[in-house]
């Protein structure tokens, strides 16, 4: 059996504008998915999924492409926690010339699912380098973030951008900008997590940004000012300069929530924060639901947020550095 875990993510700036070209800055957080995968010796699947914001379960099917998965659950529920992992297996596979390759693989994650923090991202790239490993072949990081983004490209109907899956592969602050994508350097983040325990459709909330970038040109001087916003944050990012950060943190949210991927719950949280004295806040991710990012390096926005109807969850997430590792057998 191999196992490989892969960090989650935060947006500090650029989500939704990085699909249009302009930059982004995510950073890698100290939250994980683990996936463990061992051969078969057959073409068959068989993932078993936990802790993804779903209940556990269970599934087997072959490779054939016309095949279903056979469970009794949903269809959303199942192409959730396994279609990511399809597309993973299809890279893997393609890297090590074993089109027939089956896997058991088990999938545990502490980051929940579709809440703006790369759960995908992270269980694409842990499951490609778990693959890839069990067939023998050790990818470096560049080019696993390179196969983890045309996974992801192919599961959400090509609307992906690089900025997940080469963070939660390098770790770390990175900076991304259409096909280039670097790490950047960035201080000790005082990063404060809410979650509202949703998860907003990530394809719609793209399409629904897509159709007013077209209808209005305001729109899209609003996708290019979240892109000004960006570069001013890197500046900001590398003198370690917080209180602007924070600034341009809440800016970014106003951009977002102008162009209507924000939430209620979002908005309460990032409101709830700002009252309680942090930097700045925002949402991240797709939006519509799930988290928000604030910065505060006192205890008193965790304390606000946790006080916060719609807020189901507030938790301190430390930068992670490392990006996908392997774990023990």
């Amino acid at each position: 059996m191999t196992v490989s875990s892969a960090p989650g993510k935060v947006y500090l700036f650029g989500e939704h504008a990085v699909v249009y070209g302009e930059p982004a800055v995510p950073c890698a957080i100290e939250r994980r998915a683990t996936v463990s995968v061992e051969q078969r010796d057959d073409d068959r699947l068989r993932v078993h999924a936990e802790d993804l914001s779903l209940d556990g379960f269970t599934v087997e099917y072959s490779s054939d492409a016309d095949a279903t998965p056979d469970v009794d659950a949903s269809e959303s529920l199942v192409r959730a926690g396994v279609g990511y992992v399809d597309a993973a297996v299809s890279q893997a596979r393609e890297v090590a010339d074993a089109p027939d390759a089956g896997f058991d693989i088990t999938i545990e994650s502490a980051i929940p699912l579709g809440a703006g923090l790369g759960s995908s991202a992270a269980v694409t790239v842990a499951g490609i380098d778990a693959a890839t490993r069990e067939l023998g072949v050790e990818l470096p990081a560049t080019e696993l973030a390179d196969r983890a983004y045309r996974a992801e490209l192919a599961v959400q109907d090509g609307e992906a951008s690089r900025a997940d899956t080469f963070c939660s592969a390098t770790g770390g602050a990175v900076r991304v900008e259409g096909d280039d994508c670097r790490a950047i350097e960035a201080p000790d983040l005082p990063i404060v997590v809410g979650f509202d325990g949703g998860a907003g459709d990530t394809g719609e909330l793209v399409a629904g940004v897509r159709a007013l970038r077209e209808e209005y040109d305001f729109a899209a001087d609003t996708v290019e000012s979240i892109g000004d916003v960006v570069r001013r944050g890197e500046d900001v990012l590398a003198v370690g300069d917080l209180e602007e950060l924070g600034r341009l943190m809440s800016f970014n949210h106003g951009l977002l929530e102008a162009l209507g991927v924000s939430s209620r719950s979002l908005d309460n949280m990032v409101w709830a924060a700002r009252d309680a004295g942090a930097l700045g806040a925002k949402l991240t991710g797709a939006g519509g639901g799930g988290c928000i990012v604030a910065l505060d390096p006192t205890d008193e926005t965790k304390t606000a947020l946790q006080f916060t109807p719609g807020c189901e969850e507030a938790f301190r997430a430390e930068l992670d550095t490392e990006g996908v590792r392997a774990e023990g057998p």
